[in-house]
């Protein structure tokens, strides 16, 4: 992750369209050099000395607070731009730009706009394999993410992280991971480093149904409880871990398994961009009170495929009468149907007029050199060997 930061960090033509300024490091380089607990029974750090300002406290005080209740405008156009940045990508993985495919988050949106939107912009969040979603609510430029997963040397990681792996420390995204469950344990790390360097920072991070019963998930949960990190884990369960029905493979509820660790767990609608603030702002302002962690079980529906391979080889786990039924609730409209519609209607136009430059930036960007491929991963420069790249 730490590789794919650096990558991100690395400067922007300055004068090109959507250029950003070089990514700071600080906060994630802060949060891996934070010790960790020697051992389960270790004492939790103490608060700050009554009176006395940390340089956590500093920087919180600093910082814009989240919003105590949800800017409807603001929801949808985070939905809006979800949902067409979705649909625009899918186009490019058809079209051929996009190698590989993707995992479309169509119809979840509704999750990653409510969630973020309760977050401060010091806060973090770790992401998962279906992760757009959570990377453009958090703030990340458009641009620079199409052009991330068309594999462009302009991406938010000069194309080294692709769809499954973007990152971008400035803003608080500490990356998207493609392993099941696996950024569990690192957001409970940044969190706990977060407290012991006396900030109130919080973080948030994302997994499927399909990953509640792995190991990495559940030994998370009981460290976390410990120590009362500062995390908040959202589950969305659209129902499917690929093409398996969670309910045959999930035994119990997904809220017991934290509950049976202490932690407050809450099943929300996960359709609703409002219901899902109000959830997760809860749960931040518990975390930022030193209580401990929370989950949060958002309970959604995925109108695409699990990855756009099914394009191609139409998988039979589902009917399209059942995915009909699904897509009766959107999240587009829910949000949509609170505010003006003259004003959704502008929202609507802003978006396409956004994307449409977006493609068309990640379209014209170069690929990476081929000859900069192991740049970022060796701490001393160690280069290829002649002719091997």
């Amino acid at each position: 992750m730490a590789d794919l930061a650096a990558a991100g960090s690395t400067p922007v033509d300055p004068a090109a369209p959507h250029a950003a300024d070089s990514v700071s490091q600080g906060s994630a380089a802060a949060a891996s050099a934070a010790p960790g607990p020697a051992g389960v029974g270790s004492p939790r750090p103490d608060t700050a000395a009554p009176g006395s300002v940390s340089a956590g406290s500093a920087r919180a005080a600093a910082t814009p607070a989240a919003p105590a209740k949800p800017d409807s405008a603001a929801l949808y156009r985070t939905v809006r731009l979800i949902r067409r940045f979705e649909e625009r990508a899918v186009e490019l993985v058809h079209a051929g730009h996009i190698f590989g495919g993707i995992h479309p988050y169509t119809g979840q949106e509704a999750i990653a706009a409510g969630t973020c939107a309760a977050l401060r912009e010091d806060d973090l969040i770790t992401s998962t394999h279906r992760g757009h979603g959570h990377v453009l609510a958090k703030g990340a430029d458009p641009a620079r993410m199409m052009a991330e997963i068309a594999g462009r040397s302009t991406g938010l990681n000069s194309g080294r992280g692709g769809s499954m792996h973007a990152a971008d420390f400035g803003i608080g995204i500490l990356g998207a991971n493609a392993i099941v469950g696996a950024a569990a344990p690192i957001a409970t790390g940044a969190a706990w480093a977060a407290r012991c360097a006396g900030s109130d920072r919080v973080v948030l991070t994302y997994f499927g149904d399909g990953a509640v019963s792995q190991g990495v998930v559940l030994e998370t949960f009981n460290m976390a409880a410990l120590w009362r990190a500062p995390v908040v884990f959202v589950c969305e369960n659209n129902g499917f871990a690929t093409t398996t029905r969670t309910a045959d493979v999930v035994a119990g509820s997904i809220t017991g398994r934290a509950e049976a660790f202490g932690i407050p767990a809450e099943r929300v609608d996960g359709m609703d961009p409002e219901e899902v603030f109000a959830a997760t702002a809860r749960a931040v302002a518990r975390a930022r009170r030193e209580e401990g962690p929370t989950l949060l079980e958002c309970v959604t529906y995925r109108y695409d495929a699990h990855h756009t391979w099914e394009h191609a080889a139409r998988p039979r786990y589902r009917t399209a009468e059942e995915v009909q039924l699904g897509r009766v609730v959107d999240p587009l409209d829910v949000q949509g149907a609170r505010i003006d519609p003259g004003l959704r209607a502008r929202i609507d136009t802003e978006i396409e007029v956004l994307l449409e430059e977006a493609v068309r930036f990640a379209l014209e960007s170069p690929h990476p050199d081929p000859a900069t491929a192991l740049d970022h991963l060796y701490a001393d420069g160690t280069t290829a060997r002649a002719g091997a790249i």
